[in-house]
């Protein structure tokens, strides 16, 4: 909640009219007029093909008292018009007000891969000593920044904020605007590099979430040249690799490993998943939790939706871990799945945004995972992913080749029984949990 002069001052906003009888009334900000509550001043966002100042007289009919606006205009019904150069701008500024307000312990997270699975692992560990706020699922961009923060409560202790990019100049915006404590990137790799145009851009993209952190900061990274190379930061930095790392057991569900000195568990397979803990290893020392503190926030994690989602359907066992997909995650956990499961089934789809290159990663994450177990069976889905599976074909893999995620429904269903275990990897937008909702129908249409 925050009052007019907060408003105002956190934004810079010019008064077009202020008839408010009670200059301590606060308001709750709102930018969809959908969920807007009596009270509430309406921030109208703007996109590509939307224009949230178009529905201000909306906001004010379902009960908005107040409104920002960039135009001088004002509609009768509002008590507090305020007018600002740029509507996101201002949400942004108001979120970095906020902030600094309730001044919990900061962190941001990216990197090309494991963002999201590390800021849970990181909520897991730092839940165990502090009331924290955490990003919603992946709303890692500027306008789901200003909503994980103005959600906080006033008792909020931590704070994690993932940083996702589309190019340049993105995260810098959201770390400036957050003065993080501590920055994380989980690594630099392939993803986005159509975009971006090269690997050294991408790093370059990530390493920009230090602009915001502050001098007394701590950056804690992935141990990668091409890190180190572009990070621009002169206070204390941490690297960790898997090869600091002493695998002790590995099973399904299950991971114990050695990592300076102390012995740690997970409850998921992969030692992707162990790299990403190293960084909440590291911060959670950094901000006083104790050894054992750590070890059982690292036992409480659990993956989110479609990473490593587990589902049994119609009597065939599925590992869907399709919410998304680069060269790195995809030989990462294709590699862990064939090494923990018997009679292992992969369907692998198009990774997307990998620019002129796209068939080259393709078939390079083909030729690394031909490297391994050769009773597996994949199933390709898409032109991209074919690639994948020629090369796998060339070291003596068995690859079938599907045009549609209807295709390869068909195959699972009339091919496959309950001994096997079937395991799904594609960019998002493969919709792959068309797969499952197929096989839940016995093909019946969508």
């Amino acid at each position: 909640m925050f009052t007019r002069d907060e408003l105002i001052n956190a934004t810079g906003a010019v008064v077009l009219r202020d008839s408010l009888e009670d200059n301590a009334q606060t308001f709750s900000i709102s930018t969809d007029t959908r969920t807007i509550k009596a009270g509430d001043i309406y921030l109208p966002l703007k996109g590509e093909s939307f224009d949230g100042e178009n529905f201000i007289d909306k906001a004010i009919e379902t009960g908005a008292k107040a409104y920002f606006t960039t135009k001088d205009t004002c509609f009768e019904g509002a008590n507090l018009v305020l007018k600002v150069e740029n509507t996101l701008e201002a949400y942004l500024d108001i979120a970095k007000y906020y902030r600094l307000k309730i001044n919990p312990i900061t962190v941001a997270i990216t990197g090309s891969s494991g963002k999201t699975t590390t800021k849970e692992i990181v909520y897991s560990v730092l839940s165990q000593k502090f009331k924290t706020q955490k990003t919603f699922s992946n709303h890692n961009n500027e306008i789901g920044f200003c909503q994980t923060v103005l959600g906080m409560e006033q008792s909020t202790q931590a704070l994690i904020v993932e940083m996702g990019m589309r190019g340049l100049g993105e995260i810098e915006i959201i770390s400036t605007h957050l003065k993080p404590d501590y920055a994380i990137i989980t690594n630099s790799g392939s993803a986005h590099v159509g975009r971006l145009g090269s690997l050294d851009n991408i790093a370059i993209a990530k390493c920009e979430i230090a602009t915001g952190l502050k001098p007394t900061g701590i950056f804690i990274a992935k141990n990668q040249e091409i890190i180190k190379k572009h990070i621009q930061f002169n206070g204390e930095k941490i690297y960790y690799s898997i090869d600091d790392v002493q695998i002790l057991e590995r099973k399904q569900a299950y991971t114990k490993f050695q990592y300076k000195e102390n012995t740690y568990k997970l409850n998921v397979e992969g030692d992707y998943n162990v790299e990403n803990s190293l960084a909440a290893i590291e911060l959670g020392l950094k901000v006083g939790l104790t050894v054992e503190e750590i070890k059982q926030g690292l036992l409480s994690y659990h993956p989110i939706e479609k990473r490593w989602e587990v589902e049994e359907i119609n009597g065939l066992k599925f590992i869907n871990d399709s919410y998304n997909a680069n060269p790195e995650s995809m030989k990462a956990s294709v590699k862990t799945f064939i090494e923990l499961y018997e009679k292992p089934v992969v369907i692998l789809g198009n990774m997307g945004e990998l620019g002129e290159n796209e068939i080259l990663y393709h078939q390079q994450v083909g030729e690394y995972l031909g490297n391994f177990n050769k009773s597996v069976k994949y199933l390709t889905v898409g032109n991209l992913a074919k690639e994948i599976g020629k090369a796998l074909e060339a070291k003596g893999n068995n690859v079938k080749y599907f045009e549609s995620n209807e295709e390869v429904s068909r195959y699972i269903l009339d091919n496959l029984n309950d001994s096997y275990t079937i395991f799904l990897k594609a960019s998002r937008a493969m919709k792959f949990e068309e797969i499952l909702e197929y096989v839940k129908r016995g093909i019946c249409k969508l």
